[in-house]
């Protein structure tokens, strides 16, 4: 049938009526006070919930909202879509225009979006007496919308945690290496260009690694935490401080002018920290050990400047710690020399190269030997190496566990063989590093190899500690001592008077003998102060019931001077160096116990 255009002229109303009813989107017109003067029955069945079309005339959103909300009184926002949207009627109304909007609200308990479509309603003579509007709900597509956007904030947020990982320390909130050697290369460029001096400092805390091994883990991440907020103040805005792990940290210090400014700076870095640190509840005091390695002056690159920088921390560190040290050329070939040494000592300990030596203790006033300190030696090719050159690179690698222990076993072997002989039935005194009160395998040590001889010749093994050792943790020394001596050791302290311990501790401690530091002895009995000091501790360790021994001890002027005070426990030259097993047995085969001929 061909088209006919003036049928559907006549039917028009029948065919807008047609449309309005059976398209899926929502069509209404609004009075100017939100009244429905028509609503089509895809907003009647989707948005006001009315029966027909008839039922929304007069009557405006909020009407239908409270309706359906009274219905479900259990959930407040089970509808609340009219109450947001005539607001966007009135903007429509005010700007005289069609516009866009995209509303939302409650509908039956879920979130519905729509998007919308507004214009002015206008009469016959174009005065605006409400508004019309088209809406088509995209609830699908805006979930899909939401969903991406918080995926993509998901992904944003774990790029910047990435980010944030790969160029800052995750404990001490820092800047990590990465960002660190980032920062000094362009410190470097900037200085070579400009002909400008900066300062890369290398921090080093001392003996952390004792506080690490003896507090734990946690007490150590405390304290690294802790002393980057102490030193924070240090910063400004042309410095980097940075963790490069463990405990080393790093600080740039740009546009230096003067070398009094890196005093300041390190000054003002110990000043920080010279009060003890609280880690839950130990009072802990710590030093630091820096190298300062200039740029562009002593490296050109940045893995050569903190190269440089780490050989002056550990000359700093050489030199007796909690101090500072510039860089020099010569550092290079120390560092080139401390790695070829630690080479060498670990392939020494492990072919077991180290062997005991003796160094008798007398009376002075009998002749008698009453004891013996074993010292260690490093027996290289038929050289002799004193531990003076190996023994700090021992303690810092802590390699030095395994070697007193493998010098203990070696001369508890030798000092039952002279036992047994009858060549000898004194006491053999060890030196006990701090590393080893730390070390939580020490005490099962000394249960399976001392107290064996202890069970045999009790009072026959001396342990000796230092003050510096006993203090860096007093409350595990004390108890690792009180364990010592209920195995039938006995303490000394080595190298009196050169600490800092108080008397309230040495109280307390479990000890038997103080030792006169060598310090002390060698200028006696001229130098006054010396002698003055050695006669205090004689007298210290007479009122506290403490026996006492004088080491170093070269003249007998020095013997005579002691054993007058009332020290007669001499260990020194005068009567004979350390001895390797061979010599010492000679030395007791010769002389044997029943007394010296002095």
């Amino acid at each position: 049938m061909p088209f006919n255009l003036d049928h559907l002229k006549s039917h028009h109303s029948e065919l807008l009526d047609l449309l309005t009813e059976t398209l899926p989107d929502m069509l209404w017109v609004k009075d100017l006070n939100g009244n429905y003067l028509y609503a089509n029955q895809a907003i009647c069945n989707e948005l006001l919930m009315a029966k027909d079309t008839q039922e929304p005339i007069g009557k405006n959103d909020i009407y239908f909202a409270h309706r359906e909300r009274l219905k479900h009184k259990e959930n407040p926002k089970w509808h609340t879509f009219g109450e947001l949207c005539f607001d966007s009627d009135k903007t429509v109304i005010e700007n005289n225009k069609a516009m866009k909007f995209e509303e939302y609200g409650n509908v039956k308990g879920e979130m519905l979006y729509l998007e919308v479509y507004k214009a002015p309603f206008y009469d016959k003579s174009g005065k605006i007496i409400g508004t019309v509007g088209a809406g088509r709900d995209i609830t699908q597509l805006k979930n899909i919308q939401l969903d991406l956007s918080k995926t993509l904030q998901e992904l944003q947020a774990q790029r910047e945690t990435l980010e944030h990982q790969a160029n800052y320390d995750y404990l001490t909130q820092l800047p990590n290496r990465t960002q660190f050697m980032n920062r000094l290369s362009q410190v470097i460029t900037k200085n070579l260009h400009n002909g400008t001096n900066s300062a890369l400092l290398f921090i080093d805390l001392d003996h952390f690694k004792e506080i690490n091994d003896s507090l734990g883990h946690y007490i150590g991440d405390r304290l690294l935490i802790e002393f980057a907020k102490r030193i924070h103040p240090v910063i400004t805005k042309e410095n980097l401080l940075a963790r490069l792990g463990g405990d080393e940290f790093c600080l740039i210090l740009s546009n230096i002018d003067d070398l009094k400014e890196i005093d300041s700076a390190i000054m003002r870095l110990m000043e920080l920290i010279d009060e003890p640190f609280d880690i839950e509840g130990h009072w802990l005091y710590i030093g630091i050990s820096v190298g300062v390695a200039m740029s562009p002056s002593d490296g050109s690159d940045p893995d050569e400047l903190l190269k440089n920088a780490d050989a002056a921390m550990y000359s700093a560190k050489n030199n007796g710690r909690n101090r500072y040290s510039f860089y020099n050329p010569n550092m290079t070939l120390q560092s080139k020399q401390r790695i070829g040494l630690e080479s060498a000592l670990r392939k020494a300990l492990h072919q077991e190269e180290f062997e005991p030596y003796f160094q008798p203790q007398i009376d002075a006033t009998t002749g008698e030997i009453i004891g013996m300190e074993v010292l260690m030696r490093w027996i290289n090719e038929n050289s002799v190496i004193a531990p003076d050159r190996f023994l700090q690179l021992a303690e810092d690698t802590g390699m030095i566990v395994a070697i007193d222990r493998l010098i203990m076993q070696k001369a508890l072997k030798l000092y039952l063989k002279w036992q047994e002989n009858g060549l000898y039935s004194g006491t053999v005194s060890f030196n006990l590093s701090s590393r080893q009160i730390e070390d939580n395998s020490f005490l099962e040590f000394v249960r399976k190899n001392i107290n064996p001889v202890l069970e045999h010749y009790p009072n026959s093994i001396e342990l000796e500690v230092t003050e510096t050792q006993i203090m860096l943790n007093q409350n595990r020394s004390i108890k690792v001592l009180e364990a010592l001596k209920s195995f039938g050791v006995t303490i000394s302290i080595d190298d009196f008077g050169t600490g800092y311990s108080s008397l309230a501790y040495l109280k307390k401690l479990p000890i038997s003998k103080l030792k006169i530091d060598r310090s002390f002895v060698e200028d006696l009995p001229h130098d006054v102060d010396d002698a003055v000091i050695a006669t205090t501790i004689i007298s210290l360790a007479k009122n506290l019931k403490l026996k006492v021994i004088a080491e170093g001890v070269e003249t007998k002027a020095q013997v005579d001077f002691l054993v007058e005070h009332g020290c007669s426990t001499i260990q020194g030259h005068y009567f004979s160096k350390a001895l390797n097993y061979q010599d010492m047995q000679n030395y007791l085969t010769l002389l044997p116990s029943k007394g010296l001929n002095l």
